[in-house]
Formats: structure tokens, sequence, C-alpha cells
């Protein structure tokens, strides 16, 4: 969402890195650069103005002008800058009431995505050992609570049973008695959406809220709309106690103006971000981290969070231990693609590295994507389970078999097997100390370390341990850093070499 806007920040701050001192008109050009940049992702003007005056004042001090790294002094003012905007420097989680059941709300126009998302946000409260109940009150749109019972299964919670002809306020009295009947922690209530704002919708939302008091009335917005999407939130905010923000489609092709705009127009906190269809695609909003996401800075503790996650840790495990003996057949490689996939796939994992925005640029214009991982995969597959295991028998009448079998050309197939090459050789020279680096990976991984990783994924950890990310990156460099990725990208530490990125190398 942010990527045209980090693009054009990125841009004004490599400018300003190669000077050694900076005067105040060269700061009173950058901050004009940024103040463009901000308008064009459609952050609302008086939001803008305030940021941009701040700025200023703060970048008038002496401090900048008289530092060795003057241009980093700008990149840090914008960063606060962008925190302050945002929210400020912690997250702010949900309000769950001291004696249960909590009642959350959710409110919205039609087609924001309101209904997914509280089926992914009882997911989220799943996972926090929370027994939900789900309830939906949308009485008007078709199939609108079937969709929300479909969802509490997929989250494996319960919803409220549907009863035909009842109105919204008894839907919502009768989920209120459930909740507090069954024991509860948790009722999340979907309430009726229009596709515009009207006076009927607002007073239903009123009157329901009257009655079931809640302890958090998330407004949910589409992030796409841009500025209307502000529009929503301060009308919706005049008739309703809301007490945050949730903003959908944070993966969309959007300028990111919503985002930065919501909390300084309305007052309100944005809780959560809407990232993926899936059920598991909803993110708390951190404003440190997005922030470091728009700057170009990625976002390290994300992509711990996924990997504590999504990654199947026994064959983690198991795949490190036949590295550290020099084995890398088409079938790990294989699962490779499958573990990046899990985690978000090629423009996933780009978007929470550092120092990566111009690689992403010169992926894209190579034309490599997401659906680069699954034709390799799908070479693979045509395949038989000896071809996988000993490629060296792969011969030409072979090649051609497993080509027009995968729908590709011979030249891609040969393009595979030489980059598997590569990775074998690279895991070889690894390999030959003994096996200690892949060791010391292992170690990480596993005898605690994936331990680690998931009390970082749960909060319990502010940061990654620096010592775990240098020997990573250490690891990540043998050789030439990410293999197949090019000598011309920056190392990437914390990420052990990611194998599964070597066949985007065009050689």
């Amino acid at each position: 969402m942010f990527d045209a806007l980090t693009d054009r920040l990125s841009g004004v701050f490599d400018r300003l890195s190669g000077r050694g001192v900076l005067s105040e008109k060269d700061i009173d050009e950058a901050l004009r650069e940024v103040r463009v940049a901000l308008l064009e992702a459609d952050v609302a003007l008086p939001v803008v103005r305030e940021f941009i005056a701040k700025a200023k004042e703060r970048a008038a001090g002496e401090e900048v002008i008289r530092s060795i790294r003057p241009a980093d002094q700008v990149v840090k003012i914008t960063y606060d800058g962008l925190i302050e905007m945002l929210g400020g420097e912690e997250p702010e989680g949900l309000n769950l009431a001291l004696n249960p059941p909590t009642v959350i709300l959710m409110a919205g126009l039609q087609g924001s995505g309101k209904t997914t998302t509280a089926g992914k946000l009882a997911l989220k409260l799943v996972k926090d050992r929370k027994k939900v109940l789900l309830a939906s009150l949308d009485t008007r749109r078709p199939a609108a609570m079937e969709q929300l019972a479909l969802l509490a299964t997929q989250a494996g919670v319960e919803s409220l049973p549907i009863v035909a002809g009842q109105a919204a306020t008894d839907i919502a009295k009768r989920a209120m008695s459930a909740a507090r009947l069954q024991g509860y922690d948790v009722l999340i209530l979907d309430t009726a959406g229009r596709t515009t704002l009207d006076e009927a919708m607002m007073n239903e939302a009123a009157e329901i809220a009257k009655i079931a008091n809640p302890a958090e009335t998330l407004l949910v917005a589409d992030s796409l709309t841009g500025q209307d999407a502000v529009r929503t939130a301060k009308a919706f905010h005049e008739r309703l106690p809301l007490t945050g923000l949730v903003l959908t489609r944070a993966d969309g092709d959007g300028r990111g103006g919503a985002a930065l705009s919501m909390r300084a127009v309305t007052g309100l906190p944005i809780k959560f971000l809407g990232v993926s269809e899936k059920i598991d695609g909803l993110d708390v909003f951190d404003a440190r981290r997005v922030a470091g996401r728009i700057l170009g800075q990625g976002d390290v503790v994300a992509l711990v969070e996924k990997a504590s996650q999504d990654l199947d840790v026994a064959k983690t495990e198991a795949m490190a231990k036949k590295l550290a003996k020099g084995q890398f057949d088409l079938d790990m490689m294989s699962e490779q693609f499958a573990q990046m996939k899990k985690m978000g796939g090629m423009e996933g994992l780009m978007g929470m590295l550092p120092g990566v925005q111009k690689a992403k640029k010169q992926l894209a214009e190579a034309n490599i994507s997401d659906k680069t991982l699954d034709r390799q995969q799908a070479i693979i597959s045509s395949m038989t389970k000896q071809e996988r295991k000993k490629p060296d028998i792969l011969q030409a009448s072979r090649k051609r078999r497993i080509a027009k079998g995968a729908g590709v050309d011979v030249a891609e197939v040969n393009r595979l097997l030489k980059q598997h090459r590569q990775m074998a050789d690279a895991f070889k020279m690894m390999s030959r100390d003994g096996g200690k680096g892949f060791a010391r990976m292992a170690g990480m991984m596993g005898g605690g370390g994936m331990d680690r990783l998931k009390a970082m994924g749960g909060g319990k950890m502010p940061a990654p341990d620096p010592k775990q990310l240098e020997e990573l990156g250490k690891l990540a460099g043998q050789p030439g850093g990410l293999p197949g990725l090019g000598s011309g990208l920056p190392k990437l530490p914390g990420l052990g070499g990611l194998p599964g990125l070597n066949p985007f190398k065009k050689s």
C-alpha cells in the first residue's frame, strides 16, 4: 500500500545522503519534496501541513546542519513525524473487560470487509486463548449471516444460531444472553452496512450500541477508498462511540493516504490492518513498524513473527540437518518454495526486509513474481521421485517430458537445474567445516531457538537478539549473500540464506 510513497521518500533521502553538509536550503527542498510525496499518497492536506511544520521546526536546529551525518538526522525527523502521525510509539490493543463477556461491535459501510474482519478478529482472539462467540446482526444483505457462520467455522469459534425474521436489536439481546449464560470471553457483533451513509443504518447501529454497551466499537474502513474512508470515519464517529479503526486491504495498490490521515483527522487509534484475504490476514497496527516500512527500513520483527507462526519447525530442523551433511535435492528445493509461499510469497518477504526496495524494482523489471514460484514448483512436480533425488540423470528426452508436463519451455527447466546445482555446491561448501555453520543455524532454529522466535511473535521480546542476527547474517553471506540474488543486492541478516530465493537469478 505504501510502495509509491516509499519510492518517493527513498529518492529524496538518497539525494541527501550524497552530501556531506546540509544547508537550510537543502533541508527546505527535501521537506518540500516530502510534502509533495505525502500529498500524492492522498494524505489529507491539514495533516500534511502540520507534519511539515513540525518537521521544519525540528530540522531548523543546529544539530541537523552540523551533524556528522545530517541526512540521517532528516530521515530520523521524518520517521518520528510519521510515528506521531500514525498514533505514537506503542500499539493500542483491545480493551478486554475484566468481567466477561467483552462485547466488540463492528461497524462500517457495506463492502469494507467488516464481516471478514469479524472472522479474522475471532481467530486472533482464539490464539490468545479466548472463548469467542460471533453474531451477525445484518438482516439486510443476502447470506450475510451464513457468511459469518462459515467464517466462524474457519476460525474455530461458535456463531449464534440463525433465527429467521428477527430484528437486529432482538438478535443483539439474544447474543448477549447466550454469551453470558455459556461463559464466552468475547462476543463480536457484526452490524449491517450500506453502500453509502444513511440515517437508518446510523440509527440501527446506535440503538445496538445502547443495548450491548460494547467495550470496543471498531470502524472497519477500506484503505483503498482514500479520503472517502476518512470522511466515513468522521461521520460514524459523530453518531457512535468509536474506540478504534481497522483498515482493510492494506495489501492493495492504494496510495496509503487513508492510513496516514485517519488517526490525525479522527483522533482514533488504528488497531488492526487487514493484510490479506486469508482468515489469518489481520495484523496488530504498530506505528513504528509501519513508519519503518514506509521509509524502506523493512520490518524484521514481523518477519520473525511470520516465521514463528507459519514455518513447520520439524521440517525446518530436519532440513537443516540434511544441509549440514551437504544434501540438497529438488524435493528440498520445492519445500523451500512452499515455506516462502506460507510466509507471504516473494513480495511479502521482500516488503519486510530492510533496504530492498530497489531489489523489488529489479525483480519487477525482470518480470519475476510469485507466479515464478508456482512455475518452479510445477517443474519439480513433473519429475519422478528418482529424478528429484538424482537430477544428474535428467537428459534431453526427460527434460522435454518435464517441460511439457509443467507447461514451460525446456530452457526454464535447464535454468532451474542450473540454480539447483549452484545452491547444492554452496551448501556442500558450507558443510566442509564439519557442518559447524549449519549446526549454528540448527541451534538457533531448534534447541530453544524457535521458542525464542515464538516469544518474539507473541510480543514477549522487544526485538531479535543482535548476536543471532549477526550470526545468521554471516551464514547468509556464505558465499556472496543470498545465493542467486546477485552481488548487487544487500546482504539480508536474520534469514539464514533463504535458499528458496535462488531460482530467481536469471543467467
